[in-house]
């Protein structure tokens, strides 16, 4: 977010906090793109911002709290707050522990921490989108011209079929999963490994989470089939690629990210 609806989220973060009686005199940006993460200090909270109409939060926060019942490995809601999320302002604010990252997490605990996430989230039953229909959306940024107007006719049919190609036989039901396990959304604490950012979730084959870890952690997780991790991989990558040149996206110097990850996706074809 920028400018001032960014000042607006990080207000409507405040308020929220100091509505509950919590100290938030101080605010550290840790993550700014579509939405906000803000350290409030001296609470010590972690807060999530997003614009009402582009949040799950309520599915987000109902989510974290079976996960946790469960055993699995994920980030708390802070204790001093309602389990909920809070709307100010035209945003929606959802207030979480904050955990001060320990060390690297290594590619076994990694492995490991997705296998107790996985065994969590088999033992949740609640409706989610299946990654195919994520594939959908990302397929509508590449096919429609005004959503991706920098994309060139070659890279834009390359990227459909790629998209296409690599989702083709994941249409069974799958299990749930966190949908963008990336390095960023697992944090290494002293209190073992944890996943943050839930609202990602959907159902399908484990192999497409495992296939935002890189290659060793994959050959950390049991039972993977190495085939479909592959061809996961080639989706996640070309799923990611699409996000990158959405004219609506907001991931810091997302068109560099773009380029390059075309460029990637075009020497593995090639290789």
């Amino acid at each position: 977010m920028r400018g001032a609806q960014g000042a607006r989220a990080v207000r409507a973060a405040v308020e929220t906090a100091a509505s509950l009686g919590l100290d938030a005199e101080d605010v550290t940006v840790l993550h700014d793109s579509n939405k906000l993460a803000l350290r409030l200090l001296p609470c010590d909270v972690l807060a999530r911002v997003a614009p009402v109409d582009d949040q799950v939060a309520e599915h987000e926060v109902d989510l974290a709290q079976r996960l946790a019942a469960a055993g699995a490995p994920v980030a708390a809601l802070d204790p001093r707050a309602a389990p909920r999320a809070y709307g100010r302002d035209g945003f929606v604010v959802t207030l979480w522990t904050y955990y001060r990252p320990v060390g690297v997490l290594s590619p076994a605990r990694y492995a490991d921490a997705l296998v107790r996430l996985h065994a969590g989230m088999r033992a949740v039953d609640l409706p989610a989108p299946h990654v195919t229909e994520r594939v959908a959306e990302a397929l509508r940024v590449v096919e429609d011209r005004e959503r991706s107007p920098e994309l060139t006719d070659g890279d834009r049919g390359f990227l459909a079929r790629t998209l296409r190609g690599a989702s083709r036989g994941l249409g069974g039901a799958g299990q749930l999963l966190h949908g963008e396990p990336h390095p960023g959304n697992v944090l290494s604490t002293k209190d073992g490994a944890v996943f943050i950012d839930l609202e990602t979730y959907c159902r399908g084959p484990v192999e497409f989470d495992l296939a935002h870890a890189d290659e060793e952690t994959g050959a950390h997780y049991p039972g993977a089939d190495a085939a479909l991790l592959r061809q996961c991989r080639t989706l996640v990558a070309a799923m990611v690629t699409a996000w990158r040149w959405d004219r609506h996206d907001r991931f810091p110097d997302g068109r560099r990210l773009g380029v390059e990850q075309l460029g990637r996706l075009r020497a593995a074809r090639e290789a």
